[in-house]
């Protein structure tokens, strides 16, 4: 563990093109954190990694002799130890809920992307069943200005990197869901949003 206990600055293990990375780089511009990103592909983790993670998956955080993986896990423990801005729910009730929400848009939304990702024969229902189901909580997204909130939150955080790659899935937003399409840019626009964009992210809306 010596590597970890020579660190002095916050590091974080990032693929420039993965969205769960994608997902850590938004909380920690939105918290204004100071960090080392090195960059490694998800599938090809340097050796070095694996001394500090027995997985040797990214993303991963270093934070002094703490090492953390899984991106659920690291937005959590950032939105603790830099409580502003806010990033979940003050009441018990309200934060297990958003925690649920955030656990479905893994297990259903991001189980469809890696279908579409993955070309297989099942790529094509995937990317409709993942329009069908952005289509149908088009009545959600125009309620509020965030997900489910009036603030943003660890929410929009995990959903911005799947709604910013959908052109490039193929999926395209029907104009006429506004709520959606208001959503997304007002995502999009923030800066938080912005300046977590690698130079690979900002290309796929070039």
């Amino acid at each position: 563990m010596a590597i970890v206990a020579k660190r002095t600055v916050m590091t974080l293990y990032s693929d420039s093109d993965d969205v769960y990375s994608h997902q850590v780089r938004i909380v920690l511009a939105e918290k204004e954190v100071n960090v080392e990103l090195i960059h490694a592909k998800r599938n090809e983790a340097p050796e070095e990694l694996f001394t500090i993670n027995p997985y040797g998956s990214i993303p991963t955080l270093i934070d002094r002799e703490l090492v953390l993986y899984e991106a659920r896990i690291i937005m959590e423990y950032l939105d603790e130890r830099f409580p502003h801005p806010p990033l979940l729910p003050v009441y018990p009730v309200a934060r297990a809920e958003a925690r649920k929400m955030m656990h479905r848009v893994d297990q259903d939304w991001y189980y469809l992307l890696q279908c579409i990702v993955n070309a297989g024969e099942e790529a094509e229902q995937a990317r409709q069943q993942l329009l069908e189901s952005l289509v149908s909580l088009e009545p959600v997204f125009a309620d509020k200005p965030y997900f489910l909130s009036d603030e943003f939150s660890l929410l929009d955080c995990a959903i911005a990197p799947l709604l910013w790659r959908l052109p490039q899935l193929g999926i395209e937003i029907p104009l006429k869901l506004k709520g959606l399409n208001s959503y997304m840019q007002r995502l999009f626009k923030r800066e938080s949003f912005q300046s977590s964009l690698t130079e690979i992210e900002k290309q796929r809306t070039a």
